[in-house]
């Protein structure tokens, strides 16, 4: 069958996480790129009102791969309702958290990429929900893959409040 889908599923993976390093311009989009534009000062800062911080939306978006990638391709031992299962940033600094998010995505991409055959993509592996449900690998792949889009939004938005230009590019 290929690895076709594969390879463009890696592709998604990446351009989502880190951007495309041969079109910086139009990689606004990734969690990386928002983040590097996220001064480590702001990281803890929230509106009035709000409950999430950008330093905990990428604790989150780490833990969320660990996660997915334990049940997907794992033994499913990590879970968000076992505390201590899943590893944590091993500091509190700017790089120490971008380290962890890194070596989140780099363990599941390695996973993705160790897949044979497109085939491989069809199969049902279990998803890290309550319903404890068996999803197909795209399916749960591509999940992370909008996570990580979504959430780079978050931080953006975050960023743009916190620095007063919310707005200031439409």
């Amino acid at each position: 069958m290929g690895r076709t889908g594969i390879e463009q599923l890696l592709y998604m993976m990446d351009w989502a996480f880190e951007g495309d390093p041969e079109r910086p311009d139009q990689s606004w989009h990734a969690v990386l790129v928002n983040l590097a534009s996220s001064p480590r000062d702001q990281w803890e800062w929230k509106p009035v009102g709000a409950a999430r911080t950008i330093a905990r939306l990428v604790l989150h978006l780490g833990y969320c791969k660990y996660v997915y990638d334990s049940h997907c391709f794992g033994d499913g031992s990590m879970d968000w309702t076992v505390p201590g299962s899943v590893p944590l940033p091993k500091g509190g600094s700017a790089a120490d958290m971008v380290d962890y998010l890194r070596g989140a995505h780099a363990v599941l991409r390695g996973h993705v990429a160790a897949l044979e055959d497109d085939a491989q993509l069809l199969e049902p592996r279990p998803g890290p929900f309550r319903d404890r449900g068996n999803y197909p690998v795209r399916w749960l792949v591509n999940n992370m893959i909008q996570h990580d889009l979504y959430h780079a939004g978050e931080i953006n938005h975050l960023r743009a409040l916190r620095q007063g230009n919310d707005g200031a590019d439409e």
